[in-house]
C-alpha cells in the first residue's frame, strides 16, 4: 500500500497482520479530493490499522495526525507506518469509545475519519459520542466508512449533523457530515 499524493507520494506502507480491510486507493483519492486542502489542519483517525489515511492527509498538509487503534498487535507496524511522518503525530493504542471518553472536551480535530470494522454493530452510537464529547470544530468534517447496507442507518444519525456528501465504491459507502447550521 503506497501514499497517492502530496509530499510523502509513494512513501509505501506495510499492512498489519490479521483480519484488516485498508481503505482502497481509488477511495482515499476520492475522500482527500472531496475534503480539499488541509494545509494546518488536525486530522483524527479512529480505527486506524495500518495508518494510511493518517498519512495521506499528513502529506496532503495536515499539521496534525491522530491514530487510534484498538487492536495491540498492530501497534508496532502502525507506529513504524507512520515514523515517517514529520508532522506532529499521536497513536493511542486504545479503544475507540475508551479514546472519546478519555479525551472529552480536550482536543477538537479539523477532520474526524472513523473507519471500524464492517461488522462493528455501534456506528452510530460513535458518530454521536464523538459528537456530544466535543470532538469536531464547527467547521470541521466527520467521514465514516461503512457498509452499503448499512447506508438507512445513518438517515438521522445524529441530530446536530447534518450530511453534506456521500460516496459509493463498491460495497462500501463513505458519508461526509458537519455539524448542523442553526439558522
Amino acid at each position: 500500500m503506497r501514499v497517492t499524493s502530496g509530499k510523502y507520494k509513494n512513501r509505501r506502507l506495510r499492512c498489519p497482520p490479521g483480519v484488516i480491510r485498508p481503505a482502497m486507493e481509488r477511495m482515499r483519492i476520492s475522500v482527500f479530493s472531496i475534503l480539499g486542502n488541509l494545509e494546518g489542519m488536525s486530522f483524527l483517525d479512529i480505527f486506524s490499522g495500518s495508518g494510511i489515511m493518517c498519512a495521506e492527509a499528513a502529506s496532503r498538509g495536515a499539521s496534525e495526525v491522530c491514530a487510534v487503534e484498538k487492536d495491540f498487535g498492530k501497534k508496532k507496524i502502525l507506529a513504524s507506518n507512520l515514523a515517517f511522518i514529520e508532522e506532529k503525530k499521536n497513536v493511542f493504542i486504545m479503544d475507540a469509545f475508551a479514546f472519546l471518553k478519555k479525551f472529552k472536551g480536550e482536543c477538537a480535530y479539523d477532520i474526524v475519519y472513523l473507519d471500524p470494522p464492517f461488522a462493528f454493530a455501534k456506528k452510530t452510537d460513535l458518530l454521536n459520542m464523538a459528537f456530544e464529547n466535543a470532538f469536531l470544530k464547527d467547521s470541521s468534517v466527520m467521514v465514516i466508512h461503512y457498509p452499503k447496507e448499512d447506508d438507512k442507518d445513518f438517515e438521522n444519525v445524529v441530530s446536530g449533523l447534518e450530511t453534506i456528501d456521500i460516496r459509493s465504491y463498491g460495497r462500501s459507502m463513505v458519508r461526509f457530515l458537519r455539524k448542523r447550521c442553526l439558522t
